[in-house]
């Protein structure tokens, strides 16, 4: 029976593609091709899309903004106790904020680049800060006004440059923050380094807290050229962090990143992206270990 069916299905199928070749039906195309992997549709993509869940998160998610009220909570109780220590002879007490994804979210800037396929470019930053847009990060127009009316002295020590300093005061003013004027609002001039402008509050106050989304924002000690070494100095200071120095979280950008590129940031996107894939921490399966970044 087996050899029968064997037979007759042979059969059949020799009529089956004998009826094809007759009413003349094409030969079989080739298959299509395969989806390109995921790593080179990523290679093909704009460098700025990397940034964009980034952006979304800060602009998006509960979580950062519960975080920026965290921080500005926190910042809220070191400042009670920084007033509740003072002795009349003191200085007065000053607050020292930065300006950037510290007081104001400049993320749609960010969705900007991200839409158009750019990345940052001074012209176009110009332009975007001239239009003073910049909401407040959660927290900070209260903390601040908080301060304001303690006695403490708020200072935006910002690396805006000089030329965007008339409109970020308007922005920040709009919003309702205090001392929005030309004396408290202090912008980059010949260099991003904040210590000569840190020093200038100093003259006159006692600085209480720093607050920033960059540690360049605390000390110029934190400026160094590797990962390690950053990292060595936040251990080294790790009892200044939620006391004296208060960070709030920016994924976007910073010096972080050049730190990746051994601050070439004038390497090209391919560059940029080998840089980044090479500092990534990844799992091994086929050995069941982790490779360790650089």
């Amino acid at each position: 029976m087996r050899r029968a069916f064997s037979l007759t299905t042979s059969a059949a199928l020799l009529l089956a593609l004998a009826g094809c070749a007759s009413s003349g039906t094409q030969t079989p195309t080739a298959p299509a091709p395969r989806p390109a992997p995921l790593q080179d549709a990523a290679a093909q993509a704009p460098l700025s899309d990397q940034a964009m869940l980034a952006t979304l998160w800060i602009q998006r998610s509960a979580e950062f903004h519960a975080l920026s009220l965290q921080a500005f909570n926190v910042a809220h109780d070191r400042l009670n106790l920084a007033l509740a220590r003072r002795h009349a002879q003191d200085k007065p007490l000053a607050v020292v904020v930065d300006v950037d994804d510290t007081v104001l979210d400049t993320t749609s800037y960010g969705g900007w680049a991200l839409r158009e396929g750019r990345t940052y470019d001074s012209q176009s930053w110009a332009d975007w800060v001239d239009d003073a847009v910049s909401t407040a990060s959660p927290g900070a127009v209260e903390f601040l006004n908080y301060a304001h009316a303690s006695g403490v002295d708020v200072y935006y020590i910002t690396n805006r440059k000089a030329a965007g300093k008339q409109a970020t005061i308007a922005n920040l003013a709009a919003l309702g923050f205090p001392q929005a004027n030309a004396e408290h609002v202090m912008p980059r001039t010949d260099s991003s380094d904040k210590t000569a402008r840190r020093a200038r509050v100093t003259q006159g106050h006692d600085i209480a807290l720093l607050m920033g989304d960059n540690l360049g924002d605390f000390d110029q000690a934190f400026q160094q050229s590797t990962t390690r070494a950053r990292n060595a100095e936040v251990a080294r200071q790790a009892d200044q962090f939620g006391r004296r120095f208060v960070l709030l979280p920016n994924p976007t950008y910073g010096e972080w990143e050049g730190v990746l590129y051994d601050g070439n940031w004038s390497a090209s996107e391919r560059e940029k992206r080998a840089m980044r894939d090479a500092a990534l921490n990844a799992w091994q399966p086929e050995s069941g270990t982790v490779s360790q970044g650089k």
